[in-house]
């Protein structure tokens, strides 16, 4: 299995979700690169749609590798392999945080155009993103919408390693993803066309 683009991964999904149709459920993207694919899930299920800004906290030598990720709401989670095995220090995991914080109030922010949040008390959340690596990120966004008062989480991304989804199935109800290889490397990999979405881009998908 291959996708030609983020549009492509989002429909192909859907496949895989035809039972939350008619079930009131709120899809919520994480941005840039989730937003293509989150909307390709609202259309489908005629959802509600918007965004979960969460950043990832990479390590400031391979950025891409996730020691851990932050969320709106002030959420944190860490991977403590990656910290342990990284010997990442104090000061340069604090620096690293308080950059990606400014960028995730800045994101949001933009993104978002000053539209309201979409009250999540008492739903069933869909989060989608493009792919799971290791599944940090997606890991805090689970947390962020519990926080939040979701009921249920699903999440739904179009390919991910096994280890990703075996960590995401602690914190979240249901993990959707048709495409788990053992050998992804990273989530790039998966695509024809993994360009990095600007701005501009997806709030006009949004």
């Amino acid at each position: 299995m291959h996708y030609s683009d983020r549009t492509a991964a989002g429909r192909t999904l859907c496949d895989s979700l035809t039972h939350l149709r008619g079930r009131g459920v709120v899809v919520l993207a994480l941005p840039r690169g989730g937003v293509p694919v989150g909307r390709e899930v609202a259309l489908a299920l005629h959802a509600p749609f918007d965004i979960l800004v969460v950043r990832k906290l990479g390590l400031p030598w391979q950025p891409e590798l996730a020691m851990g990720a932050i969320g709106e709401g002030g959420t944190r989670v860490m991977n403590d392999d990656v910290v342990r095995h990284s010997r990442v220090s104090p000061s340069a995991l604090k620096k690293v945080e308080a950059d990606e914080r400014h960028e995730l109030a800045r994101r949001a922010k933009v993104l978002r155009g000053g539209r309201p949040r979409i009250d999540l008390h008492g739903r069933t959340v869909v989060l989608v993103d493009d792919g799971m690596a290791t599944g940090a990120t997606v890991a805090v966004a689970c947390h962020s919408v519990r926080i939040e008062g979701a009921d249920r989480v699903i999440v739904a991304v179009p390919v991910a390693c096994p280890e990703a989804v075996q960590r995401v199935n602690v914190v979240a109800d249901e993990v959707v993803c048709p495409w788990i290889p053992t050998d992804l490397g990273g989530v790039g990999a998966a695509y024809d066309d993994f360009h990095q979405l600007t701005d501009t881009e997806a709030s006009n998908l949004l």
